[in-house]
């Protein structure tokens, strides 16, 4: 939920008109959208190369997982892989456009730990996907940019150990 759909539920909760804090709040988040756009633009259009280039580096560190008996052991497994990865890049993209991590929480984190577990999926080797994907985009972006786009890899990245 952004800053602008939270501050209007809580006021209304309250019957009151917005507050000079939480209009300044919006006024800010406005100010930052074309920031926010540009990052999740990157992110959108280079997103192949995010996810081919940090499985790259992911199957380098952790030659286990695509090793016989790995999580990514074999084309199809690979393939799954890089589709999870591509899928946490999306999230991440929702997170940055609406500033903040609620879409990332809510559609991808929730019960995540559980299900790799389940799955035999070292959960290590995932956040150190996420990990190699925030190396990756992230110098493809300007310094400013690339430390707004690292927080939300970050949340990812904390949400997983």
């Amino acid at each position: 939920m952004s800053i602008v759909t939270k501050s209007i539920v809580n006021a209304d909760a309250e019957a009151r008109y917005l507050s000079p804090g939480e209009l300044d709040r919006i006024k800010s988040f406005v100010a930052s959208g074309e920031a926010r756009l540009r990052i999740a633009q990157v992110l959108t259009d280079s997103r192949e190369r995010i996810v081919k280039d940090a499985g790259n580096q992911l199957f380098q560190k952790r030659p286990d997982v695509v090793s016989p008996g790995g999580n990514a052991f074999g084309e199809e497994m690979t393939a799954t892989c890089l589709r999870d990865m591509d899928y946490y890049l999306r999230l991440i993209t929702y997170g940055v456009v609406s500033g903040d991590i609620t879409p990332i929480e809510e559609i991808g984190i929730v019960g995540v730990r559980e299900m790799y577990r389940s799955l035999g999926t070292p959960i290590e080797a995932v956040a150190e996907g996420v990990r190699c994907m925030k190396n990756v985009a992230t110098s493809l972006m300007s310094t400013e940019d690339a430390s707004e786009a690292a927080s939300y890899f970050d949340y990812v990245i904390g949400a997983m150990q």
